[in-house]
């Protein structure tokens, strides 16, 4: 078996891990990407794409044929029992990109497969599977199966692990989690816009006494509805575009419905980032609630600073840990995981008195003038 030479290998081929890579080859450092999946990007789970991401994006001339596709969200909208409580406008989250923008996950990944391609056209290697890891002061070897089982190896200077939650790379390194599981269960479904022309901008989030639900527009005159259910009942679409209009008012009708998934809430955080030579980002790193729409993003901005650290280390010969960089994005995940926490106690069913206080501090807080702060905060500003 021979072993193949790069200078950077990245286990894992989802958003994170195809961002990271064009990010290494667009500076010119030879890349390998493991992915265990043999098929196509497909379904929509992740939708959402923040102001600094796109920034990010421009990097691999990515931004483009991204916002050519996507939805602009442009402002939030917090309702309650059919009421509006106030407004939040991205128009000043961000000086480049003054909005929030969705985009099916599966386009997303298509996307960046397609610009990886260009940029690395045999980078990317599917139905590979990461199965040891050999750490060297000056390299690591790392070994695998290929698509119909056989061995294959990779010697490199560094390994990128952005092979998410249950990551097999972080396990290699015996590297342990802390966090905790969450009772929350939603469900979410995308349906033909029910909310009206006026809403096509808008995110909206119900807060109301019977639990939260969330609706975000996307590209085809869609929109994601998201709710909190308190059972472990089965949720098909018709059951989902009732509770929506129990709780909201809007219709949304289920024969339009092209998907429903469901999901329970988790926080962890890698206790190290990495060991020497190999580098953990995404969800293998850090993993939050995916309410608020900030993880996958999360791992953008990852790679994003970790990039032009590795590019640096490979053409100096030198080697990292880069504790600025571990503290650094170990400080962001925390406070993302803590705004993803909020989102969620902000959601959660509530008897009618409470529920009178919850709609309360929101019109208050919406109506302040630090509501374009907040803005700022949901769009990532800080990521």
């Amino acid at each position: 078996m021979t072993t193949e030479r790069v200078d950077v290998l990245v286990v894992g081929g989802g958003p994170v891990g195809l961002f990271a890579a064009a990010l290494l080859a667009a500076r010119g450092l030879e890349v390998a990407v493991w992915e265990r999946r043999t098929t196509e990007p497909s379904g929509s789970r992740a939708i959402g794409i923040h102001p600094p991401s796109l920034d990010a994006f421009a990097a691999i001339g990515l931004d483009d044929p991204v916002l050519a596709e996507a939805t602009r969200v442009r402002r939030g909208v917090a309702r309650s029992r059919g009421r509006t409580l106030g407004t939040l406008s991205f128009d000043r989250a961000s000086a480049t990109h003054p909005y929030v923008v969705t985009l099916d996950q599966h386009r997303t990944e298509a996307l960046l497969r397609e610009r990886l391609a260009a940029l690395a056209p045999t980078a990317l290697r599917v139905g590979t599977s990461l199965t040891a890891l050999d750490r060297h002061r000056d390299h690591v070897d790392a070994s695998g199966a290929g698509p119909d089982g056989s061995p294959v190896s990779v010697r490199a200077s560094f390994v990128v692990g952005a092979d998410g939650g249950r990551s097999v790379t972080r396990d290699l390194l015996g590297i342990g989690t802390t966090g905790r599981d969450y009772p929350d269960r939603y469900v979410m479904g995308d349906f033909a816009d029910a909310e009206g022309p006026g809403a096509r901008s808008a995110a909206i989030v119900d807060v109301g006494p019977s639990g939260v639900v969330e609706s975000f527009p996307l590209p085809g005159d869609r929109r994601r509805y998201v709710v909190l259910v308190r059972d472990g009942a089965a949720v098909d679409a018709t059951r989902l575009a009732a509770i929506v209009s129990d709780r909201t008012g809007a219709s949304p009708e289920p024969s339009t419905c092209t998907m429903t998934s469901d999901f329970r809430v988790r926080r962890r955080a890698a206790v190290r980032v990495g060991v020497g030579r190999v580098v953990l980002i995404g969800d293998a790193a850090h993993e939050i609630s995916p309410i608020g729409g900030q993880g996958m993003n999360l791992g953008w901005a990852d790679a994003a600073e970790l990039a032009p650290l590795l590019a640096g280390a490979v053409g100096s010969g030198s080697a990292g840990p880069w504790p600025g960089y571990a503290r650094r994005r170990q400080a962001i995940a925390r406070r993302a995981a803590r705004q993803a926490e909020l989102n969620m106690a902000l959601g959660r069913p509530l008897g009618p008195v409470s529920a009178f206080g919850r709609e309360a501090l929101l019109r208050t807080v919406l109506a302040l003038p630090t509501a374009d702060a907040l803005a700022g905060v949901y769009a990532m500003r800080w990521a």
